[in-house]
């Protein structure tokens, strides 16, 4: 008996890793679609339109591409570590997703509950600032291995960058945590049961700090001095090609998605949506909880298409000016943050 029910468990939590895979890769793929559209409309152009209706078979038909083309490896770079590079960035970036709680708990007909969240620890936001650090291992070891001095700078750029912007997104979090008084992801999505109980409401400057730090941590413009084509031709994936390229390329899509869908679970509600309340009791479990699940990607496709605004929108930063946001700015706001935290739960809540 034992037996059984750990293989069914095993079997829930490899469906329910394989379900977050797929999703995450299809969402990767037309966010480039997404992002080739939206550029068109800002920019008064048709964008993809010939393969398939709307262009929508043009993710495909790039997929394709990189799979087709020539495997090239330069004679002087470390040739396991310019292998190994693609394969760490986007095994970090699928890391990320498990603590995510997608959707509440499902109950089965024999009293088995099945959680939508691979992995239910205490410590989930600490987890994915983990993995977000070893993210950049990636970026570093495909600009080194690579022997070529615009890939070295862009790595040195992107590490660099990384821990400057993980220091105030870390004090912004930790304000956060004050409030939620928990590290668990479970915990704090279910604290946000309503939209007046959303934590954006609570800390709005520990979001929009968290926000910015995001697009410096993702290498998006306008902080994507890493890859910035105007410098450094192609940053630290100047020297890649195929699939290798394209694993680089995924990841960056993919972090772009999960965080998506960690702010909103940190700031949003997560799953929660008006009206679930109805839903719960008058729909099956089943359609109860794939509307969880539809809000929770739907909020996470939001700040994709946001991310994807902001892109076309503001103009690139020069590097000092990074470097300036990130140590004098939002430093110091995140621990004013802090401190207006601190000073109001001894106030009023202690």
């Amino acid at each position: 008996m034992l037996l059984a029910i750990t293989v069914s468990y095993l079997l829930g939590k490899a469906a329910l890793i394989g379900a977050i895979v797929a999703v995450s890769l299809g969402l990767a793929m037309y966010s480039t679609w997404a992002e080739r559209k939206v550029a068109a409309i800002m920019q008064d152009r048709v964008g993809p339109q010939r393969a398939g209706p709307f262009g929508l078979f043009q993710p495909l038909a790039d997929g394709l591409k990189l799979f087709m083309k020539e495997e090239i490896i330069p004679n002087f770079a470390n040739k396991f570590l310019f292998v190994l590079a693609p394969g760490l960035a986007m095994v970090c970036a699928l890391m990320s997703s498990a603590v995510i709680m997608w959707a509440p708990d499902y109950t089965m007909a024999d009293g088995t509950v099945y959680p939508f969240q691979v992995a239910d620890i205490n410590v989930g936001i600490l987890f994915v600032f983990g993995i977000v650090s070893l993210g950049v291992y990636g970026i570093m070891i495909g600009g080194w291995a690579s022997n070529n001095k615009y890939s070295v700078m862009g790595s040195m750029r992107a590490a660099s960058q990384a821990i400057s912007y993980e220091l105030p997104m870390g004090l912004s979090l930790l304000a956060l945590l004050m409030v939620t008084g928990d590290t668990s992801m479970r915990t704090i999505v279910q604290q946000q049961d309503s939209f007046l109980h959303m934590n954006v409401w609570k800390q709005p400057l520990a979001f929009i700090i968290y926000l910015v730090c995001a697009f410096a941590e993702l290498n998006r413009a306008p902080f994507d001095m890493a890859e910035c084509e105007s410098e450094l031709v192609g940053g630290y994936h100047t020297e890649y090609s195929s699939m290798k390229l394209g694993f680089f390329l995924f990841s960056e899509y993919i972090n772009m998605f999960i965080s998506s869908v960690i702010m909103a679970c940190l700031f949003f509600g997560g799953y929660h949506y008006p009206g679930m309340d109805w839903v719960q009791a008058h729909a099956p479990q089943w359609v109860f909880v794939a509307t969880c699940i539809l809000a929770t990607i739907s909020k996470g496709i939001a700040f994709i298409l946001f991310i994807i605004f902001v892109r076309w929108t503001l103009p690139r930063f020069r590097y000092d000016q990074l470097m300036n946001l990130g140590w004098k700015s939002l430093i110091p706001l995140a621990l004013l943050n802090l401190l207006i935290t601190c000073a109001v739960i001894l106030k009023f809540f202690n």
